[in-house]
């Protein structure tokens, strides 16, 4: 359906699909005089918590970015579109959905995602810096405002009661207890918010602990953003804390960063009684962002050397993480590790052949707990170690990608699949077995002679159709790929790059796989943009080499512009538990004048 406005743009509404399959409504205002001179550019607007899309259009014109589109989604569970009002499956399908919608936009109008611009307040503004940092889209810029990173909650212990509440009612909802006079100055939007029928007046407790979870981890990690953003500031927030707002501003690593406090000013920053300071921030700061051109890829080349995650590692090499107490906490786990750990089955393995090796990666995809004495016990609490429940769910999306691939193919050449380390390639060969009516062949590589040889055992074990060639090959060496030029559809990239913290080596092995590539192939590639216990692993735990298990973090823009200056193309991301890791796809050019 499409609406006249009188101003610059026709209005329409539509749905998208979201990523599990779930019809989303959405509004588009397409500019009437659109831009003949420049790429298309589009403002994407996100509501805050409670409201919908709707309320977005005096948004539009208040930017008045007269010749450029602009596009706002009702979040589920808000407004037209479906669910539960206030619920969600969870946060992350949240962010996950402004993923898709971002997609969808780019596919359906032709507008490169680096030409558009994110604008978004308090709940949203939380969903959009979370997709930035996890996702790592090449965005022109992003405004954030009374972004949501701390609610004030007024009752004392609020979110320990929640989740104690939730053990008994998960579906406990919270109504909101802010009324409309304490989030504008606006008697006539006050009245306006109230009147509202499409506005929810309760959210999830699973949604609001979800939020301040995800809000503490990417205010921890703002380092990981560089993207242009602007965030505005309400002085009189009685929703949300300035604190943490203050915080993720300082951290982060945005060449083009602007921090605005706004005087006198509720948490409803747009609809407000007096808008003309942070629009005219915003208006400004649009027009910056698209003065400036995104960081190309080379940018990213050194960060192994010069950001903060390489900071940060430097920090761990030289034990200066922590407090002295902190240290000392790590010794004495270290010892009882030593003393206690061999009980345990998987500890066992990690300390004979390093907690980062093949053999205990496959010991925690079985996630069967077992051990001597109390250590099935200790072994239960090990494995469920929220780094370790991540690898399992990476293996589950690594294979859904996978899956997706092959299953893509045309069918009328053999289908090539090369893994570069492959250790066991439990995950490879599973995948393929469910494919035996296809013709695939499949080339395994892996530095150690043991995991070659437990391939191949394992492939004959599967009883597979497919042909599959298992090598001893080193991921790092260029000679690997050498006469392997242009011969496979998919290549993947499984748990390597994460143990290393160089990005020379990691550039190498990505060159190499491109070649090995046909023009429009695919390469899956896993990342650990983060993890929450890095400090704790360094201290404790060692490696497949036998020394202190310490981590470089690769934010996933960095991942990403590897891949780039090794000639492909980022398609896909999938986001694991609490984003500690990712499977994206991306793909080499197509030859020029191919089909499709």
């Amino acid at each position: 359906m499409k609406q006249e406005n009188p101003a610059a743009w026709v209005m329409s509404e539509a749905g998208f699909d979201a990523n599990d399959g779930t019809r989303l409504f959405y509004r588009t205002w397409a500019p009437r005089a659109p831009r003949t001179d420049a790429p298309q550019r589009a403002l994407v607007f996100l509501h805050r918590g409670h409201e919908h899309s709707g309320r977005i259009a005096q948004l539009v014109e208040r930017f008045a970015c007269q010749q450029d589109w602009a596009f706002a989604f009702d979040a589920r569970g808000h407004g037209h579109s479906p669910g539960e009002r206030g619920a969600a499956p969870g946060f992350a399908t949240m962010v996950d959905d402004l993923d898709a919608f971002v997609r969808h936009i780019a596919q359906l109008h032709g507008i490169a995602v680096e030409d558009m611009l994110v604008v978004a307040n308090s709940v949203g503004a939380v969903v959009a810096a979370t997709w930035v940092h996890d996702y790592a889209p090449r965005i022109r810029g992003l405004i954030m405002a009374a972004a949501a990173f701390s609610i004030k909650l007024y009752v004392p212990l609020a979110k320990p009661g929640l989740r104690f509440a939730r053990k008994f009612k998960p579906n406990l909802f919270v109504t909101s207890y802010i009324r409309p006079g304490m989030l504008t100055h606006s008697p006539e939007e006050a009245q306006a918010y109230a009147s509202d029928p499409l506005i929810a007046k309760s959210i999830s407790a699973q949604i609001l602990l979800e939020l301040a979870d995800t809000a503490e981890r990417i205010v921890q990690d703002a380092a990981a953003i560089d993207v242009p953003v602007l965030m505005l500031v309400a002085d009189k927030d009685y929703v949300v804390h300035e604190a943490p707002q203050k915080l993720f501003f300082e951290r982060l690593s945005s060449p083009l960063k602007r921090y605005v406090r706004l005087r006198d000013c509720y948490h409803a920053v747009f609809y407000e009684r007096d808008t003309s300071v942070a629009m005219q921030a915003s208006r400004e700061f649009v027009e910056a962002c698209y003065a400036t051109q995104p960081l190309p890829a080379a940018h990213y080349a050194d960060a192994d050397r010069t950001s903060a995650s390489a900071r940060a590692y430097a920090a761990l090499e030289r034990n200066e993480y922590g407090t002295a107490f902190t240290r000392a906490s790590h010794a004495m786990q270290r010892s009882m590790l030593k003393a206690l750990g061999p009980l345990s089955n998987g500890m066992r393995i990690g300390l004979t052949h390093g907690f980062d090796s093949g053999e205990s990666l496959d010991y925690v995809y079985r996630n069967q707990a077992g051990g001597r004495l109390f250590g099935a016990f200790m072994d239960r609490g090990y494995l469920d170690a929220v780094g370790w429940r991540g690898i399992r769910v990476r293996k589950v999306q690594l294979q859904a990608l996978l899956a997706d691939c092959i299953a893509a193919h045309d069918g009328r050449t053999p289908l090539r699949i090369l893994d570069i380390a492959a250790g066991s390639a439990r995950y490879m060969l599973e995948t393929v077995k469910r494919f035996q009516e296809r013709d695939i062949e499949v080339t395994l590589c892996d530095y150690a002679q043991h995991n070659v040889d437990r391939a191949r055992q394992l492939a004959a074990d599967l009883q597979l159709r497919a042909k599959v060639d298992c090598r001893l090959r080193d991921a790092f060496d260029p000679a690997s790929y050498a006469g392997e030029e242009g011969r496979y559809d998919i290549v993947v990239v499984s748990g390597l790059f994460e143990l290393f913290t160089e990005n020379a080596p990691v550039l190498t092995a990505l060159q190499g796989v491109v070649r090995s590539l046909k023009p429009g192939g695919c390469v899956i590639y896993t990342a650990q943009p983060w993890h929450p216990q890095v400090e704790m692993i360094a201290g404790t735990l060692t490696n497949h080499r036998g020394v202190p298990w310490r981590m470089r973090p690769r934010p996933q823009v960095e991942m990403d512009a590897l891949v780039r200056l090794a000639g492909a193309a980022k398609e896909r991301t999938l986001i694991g538990v609490d984003g500690i890791f990712t499977v994206s796809v991306a793909r080499k050019a197509a030859a020029p004048g191919a089909a499709g």
